[in-house]
């Protein structure tokens, strides 16, 4: 329990790093690179309204109070804007996959920490769900769901190689469908994810899930 409690910890840390970025100073010119910072953290926050409306580069710019010609220097698209969320989006949690396999060696039990993990994460970023659900990129250049779509199957194949592992190890049998669960697994994610955002983020994700997850790894 210890080491999944150090993954999921490490895991708010890396989101919070996004989140307590520097607020916009009217005082101080910021450093580079501080201002890219600032624009996806105030994109996150936005995405965080329980309604849910199309964010413009307008709205977005009068809530850092700068000019939409100010964003465009940091960012040629708003579509850009949305590639550096899924970005973060990726290296967290595909760093807390990792964390998650140095930690443990057992394949189920890496497998349930990995799907606690991607709920927590969910619960942790709420605007970041809407993201993941795509949600959010509705109307938004394709290109950006065809990168969530792979994220997914990034997602997948690494539950179906620790399960594979567990199958190996021989604490799953040797008939588990490894490739169906791992599925299985993406779609229960999945599902929580988009209840949570339906919800307005009211519905924890993480609420009554691990037995739940220890059903679907049986």
């Amino acid at each position: 329990m210890q080491q999944e409690n150090s993954s999921s910890d490490a895991g708010y840390g890396a989101a919070d790093a996004l989140e307590a970025a520097p607020a916009p100073v009217k005082t101080a010119r910021p450093k580079p690179g501080e201002r890219r910072v600032q624009v996806l953290q105030t994109l996150a926050a936005m995405l965080e309204t329980p309604k849910g409306e199309k964010i413009t580069t307008a709205a977005l710019a009068a809530r850092l109070e700068v000019s939409e010609a100010a964003l465009y220097r940091h960012f040629a698209s708003k579509a850009q804007m949305f590639e550096g969320l899924i970005e973060f989006i990726e290296q967290t949690i595909f760093g807390l996959i990792n964390q998650i396999s140095a930690q443990d060696q057992d394949g189920v039990t890496q497998a349930r920490a990995i799907v606690l993990m991607l709920l927590g994460f969910a619960e942790k970023n709420p605007g970041m769900t809407r993201v993941l659900t795509g949600e959010a990129l509705v109307g938004e250049h394709e290109r950006l769901q065809e990168r969530m779509n792979q994220l997914l199957d990034r997602i997948e194949a690494s539950l179906r190689q620790v399960l594979r592992l567990a199958c190996a190890q021989g604490t799953l049998p040797e008939t588990f469908d490894a490739n169906s669960r791992a599925n299985l697994l993406v779609s229960y994610v999945l599902g929580r994810w988009h209840r949570f955002a339906k919800s307005g983020f009211k519905r924890s994700p993480v609420e009554g899930a691990e037995p739940q997850v220890a059903a679907l790894l049986r």
